[in-house]
């Protein structure tokens, strides 16, 4: 009989990558599931990459928190209300924790699990739920994702996390390119101009050509400031999150800043880097069936000889994982 399983979880990128692993534990571990997911509208495009996932039903909230009361906002809530009032599930799985999830929980019909108040980011949260678990909340968020997923249908889990983003992976041929994110939500996650330098120099000395990915006007202006003169450079327009996905898929390395879209290099098993200024990898390392590297600490950047040692590693350590493949490339 199939067991009908809704996760809310609606952002943001990085969070959802670090959710896949998850998903693909329930299908490996709850006969007959099917998946449903609620995730933000921006994000939609990821759950779908995971098989297991049966259909992502999106929600516009960083939208309509701008015009909450409009008459158009008013009538988008409550065609989401109506379509999630229609549905019954076995389970509903709040994977966020937060009044924003609660909202959505509320909404919905089925047995409601999520963590408790000593787990859970906002403590008000938990009291929404029929059913509480304890998760540690100083583990990488991989792990703590998987960990609330074992404890609400009961099983236990084990083994390498697993993206499981063969439908963005089948296929893909390593080019000599690394992708570069040199931006980020917060200007305070920022590496200085002088340091990336140094580091495209030695990409460009591995015969590596260089595509930065930018996800605004303002983003993008910096990332052409960044490599102006560099002719073995270039900016990329924006793209949606698959056509990034697939640029990320046949990259020799990406390294970025602590953004969803390193987090989904080194898912989808590509060599990456990260460089940590603002944010803490105790919680958000990098995770991935390839070499990464979670370079720095709140406070403390790495320099930009730590992050070329890293490259030169990553690099050694992939060509040495595929020396026998045929031809030089690389299928993943």
């Amino acid at each position: 009989m199939t067991k009908k399983i809704l996760i809310v979880r609606t952002s943001s990128l990085g969070d959802l990558v670090h959710m896949l692993p998850a998903i693909s534990d329930i299908a490996r571990h709850v006969q007959d599931a099917q998946i449903d997911w609620i995730v933000e509208e921006s994000f939609a495009e990821i759950p779908t990459w995971h098989p297991a996932v049966h259909e992502a039903i999106p929600v516009a909230h960083r939208r309509w928190r701008k015009h909450w009361w409009s008459a158009e906002t008013r009538a988008a809530r409550a065609a989401l209300r109506k379509n999630l009032g229609g549905r019954q599930y076995d389970v509903v799985l709040d994977m966020q924790g937060l009044m924003k999830s609660v909202w959505l929980v509320r909404q919905t019909h089925g047995v409601r699990h999520g963590l408790d108040r000593r787990s859970a980011r906002e403590p008000l949260a938990s009291f929404f739920y029929d059913v509480k678990h304890t998760v540690n909340f100083w583990q990488p968020a991989v792990t703590r994702q998987r960990e609330l997923a074992a404890a609400a249908f009961g099983y236990t889990y084990s083994g390498k996390p697993d993206f499981n983003l063969g439908r963005i992976t089948d296929g893909a041929q390593i080019q000599p390119y690394a992708v570069i994110m040199p931006s980020a939500s917060r200007d305070d996650k920022l590496w200085p101009a002088e340091d990336w330098l140094k580091v495209f120099g030695r990409l460009r000395d591995h015969g590596l050509q260089l595509r930065l990915l930018s996800g605004s006007a303002a983003e993008t202006q910096r990332a052409q400031k960044l490599v102006a003169g560099c002719d073995y450079a270039q900016v990329l327009p924006r793209m949606s999150l698959t056509e990034v996905a697939k640029v990320l898929a046949s990259a020799r390395i990406m390294v970025g800043l602590d953004s969803g879209l390193t987090h989904l290099s080194a898912g989808l098993g590509r060599p990456t880097i990260g460089i940590y200024k603002a944010s803490t990898p105790v919680r958000t390392p990098l995770e991935g069936p390839a070499y990464t590297a979670s370079l720095g600490e709140r406070g403390n950047a790495p320099s930009a000889e730590t992050v070329i040692s890293a490259v030169d590693q990553a690099l050694v350590f992939d060509e040495s994982a595929h020396a026998d493949l045929p031809g030089g490339s690389v299928p993943l």
